[in-house]
This record gives structure tokens, C-alpha cells and sequence, in this order.
């Protein structure tokens, strides 16, 4: 099911863990420290993916993890890349350039982005952005880390998110919610074929009490067997993505404090404001309340 030659898998229990592993392996694969993250963005509540994270939670774990390095996602809150895709994206990806070369290339493990931010509020990448970070990674040999540990198996209307963009295929990947359809904690580390020749022979050290545990599995194994047989992807694009978009339209033109709304197959978000103000509803860095 996974494309290209990612091939190689291991099996925790939550996306926290499998972003976790994903971290390590990326560091002992390439031998260098860092990591690059997005602002918008969450990874998982231990202390390696909460420090990756980028929005307000990741001050919850104080910073006590090092080598996560922070970038810009192609949406900022309060300045623009541009006034189109294009610009958006070219502007974007030459920041990004820049600070690749900024921190050296050397000391950079990989950039781990989730393929569609999801709390941060599905925002939808400009296009050609994921393309062009991917493109990066192999220019300067840095991996890249997909977690698609919301959008993973069938929800966006792909088996994986970063399948709706042209020819990316991650070095690694992390999924876990739609692996088993949440009946049973589980989820899944996928590494391309060089990451798996490389841990065949030298261990990752890496470990949890219930990884690939059989019941769960097992629940993984039917789960993905209904959705193919059931066509699940086919139904989100053709019956549950139009919909969405439909009622979500509908919202936005109802209520005037609904500023606008996106989603991706079964992936959406509205984006609420104060109606008199214009300002949003809720601030950037602002905790949940």
C-alpha cells in the first residue's frame, strides 16, 4: 500500500511514539542532529515530538529536548509570501533555502512536516510547496519525515496526504489514527529502502511495551482490508470531500463570524473571527482556552 520503496515498517501504539522513533532513526541514519519543524504544527505530547511541535504546546515541555529547529510555514498568521501560489511558494522555499544553509546542511537530520498541518487548522500547502521542500532534502541530503498521523489511510481521499503531491515520496513516514480506525492504539513507522538496509544491521535502540502488538495488528490488518474492499478512498473523494465542501461554504456564508473555510476529502476547517473586529478568535501563541 505504501508507495515507492518504502517497504520497511515498525509498529507502535500512538502517533507520539512513531514521531519519536521517526526522530531517532533520522538521527542515527544520517548521524546529524537537528530536526526542522514547522511553527504550525504538532507532533505528539512526549518530550522529543513536543519539542518538534511547533505551536503553543511545545512550551508545555519547556524546551528540554535539543536539535529542533523552527522554520516558517508557507501560511504565516501575520505577514504573506506572497499574493498568489506561485510567489507564496517560491518565497517560502527560498527562506527555507536560506536557513538550511544558515544552520549548515551538515549538522540537518531531516525536515519533518506533517503533509497536511492539522491542528494548526488543515492549512492546504501552496502548490508545488511540498514538491520544492522535497526537492530541497535532496539537494542538500537532508531526510524527509511526512507525519501523517491525522491524515494517513484514506482521509484527505489518498491513502497518504503526500500522495496529492507530485512525485513526493518521504524517506519516512508516521501514521497512526486511520491504521486501525481508533478501535485499537496503534500506529506505524515507514522508512525507503536504504533506512531499512541500514537498521538491518545496526539497531535503533528503540522500543515501547505494546509495539506490534498482535491484537492490535490484527485490528489494523481488517481495518485495511474493509477499506480497500469498500473503496473508502473513492467514497471520500466522490461522496464525503463534496459535501464537505458544500456545508462548509454554507457556513461561512451564514454566520458572519466564520471568515472562511478548507478541507481536503474528510480533512476540513473553519477559520472563526470576531465580526466587528475582523481580528480572529484566537491569537497566535494564545493557549486554548
Amino acid at each position: 500500500l505504501a508507495p515507492g520503496d518504502i517497504n520497511g515498517f515498525l509498529f507502535p501504539s500512538s502517533g507520539g511514539e512513531a514521531n519519536d522513533a521517526a526522530i531517532r532513526m533520522a538521527r542515527l541514519y544520517t548521524g546529524k542532529p537537528k530536526i526542522f519543524n514547522q511553527y504550525r504544527s504538532y507532533h505528539g505530547g512526549s518530550l522529543g515530538p513536543l519539542t518538534a511541535t511547533g505551536d503553543f504546546r511545545r512550551h508545555f515541555g519547556a524546551n528540554h529536548a535539543t536539535g529542533f529547529v523552527k522554520m516558517f510555514n508557507p501560511e504565516p498568521h501575520l505577514f504573506s509570501w506572497g499574493d498568489t501560489d506561485e510567489k507564496a511558494r517560491d518565497m517560502a522555499l527560498a527562506c527555507l533555502e536560506e536557513q538550511i544553509l544558515g544552520e549548515g546542511p551538515s549538522t540537518i537530520a531531516a525536515i519533518m512536516l506533517e503533509s497536511i498541518p492539522g491542528s494548526a487548522g488543515v492549512l492546504i500547502p501552496a502548490v508545488g510547496y511540498m514538491e520544492g521542500v522535497r526537492d530541497l532534502c535532496n539537494k542538500y541530503n537532508i531526510l524527509m519525515i511526512c507525519d501523517e498521523v491525522m491524515t494517513g489511510f484514506g482521509r484527505t481521499g489518498e491513502m497518504f496526504a503526500f500522495q496529492h503531491f507530485d512525485g513526493v515520496i518521504p524517506d519516512i513516514f508516521t501514521s497512526a489514527k486511520g491504521l486501525t480506525g481508533s478501535w485499537q492504539p496503534l500506529s506505524v513507522v515507514g522508512v525507503r529502502q536504504p533506512l531499512k538496509d541500514f537498521f538491518q544491521n545496526n539497531p535503533a535502540g528503540w522500543g515501547s511495551t505494546f509495539q506490534a502488538h498482535p491484537v492490535a495488528l490484527a485490528c489494523g490488518y481488517a481495518s485495511l482490508k474493509y477499506l480497500l474492499e469498500q473503496d473508502i478512498l473513492g467514497h471520500v473523494q466522490k461522496v464525503v470531500q463534496p459535501i464537505m465542501i458544500e456545508e462548509l461554504n454554507r457556513l461561512v456564508e451564514k454566520h458572519a463570524c466564520v471568515k472562511q473555510a478548507r478541507c481536503a476529502g474528510a480533512f476540513g476547517c473553519l477559520d472563526l473571527m470576531n465580526p466587528k473586529t475582523g481580528e480572529s478568535v484566537m491569537q497566535l501563541g494564545q493557549p486554548l482556552t
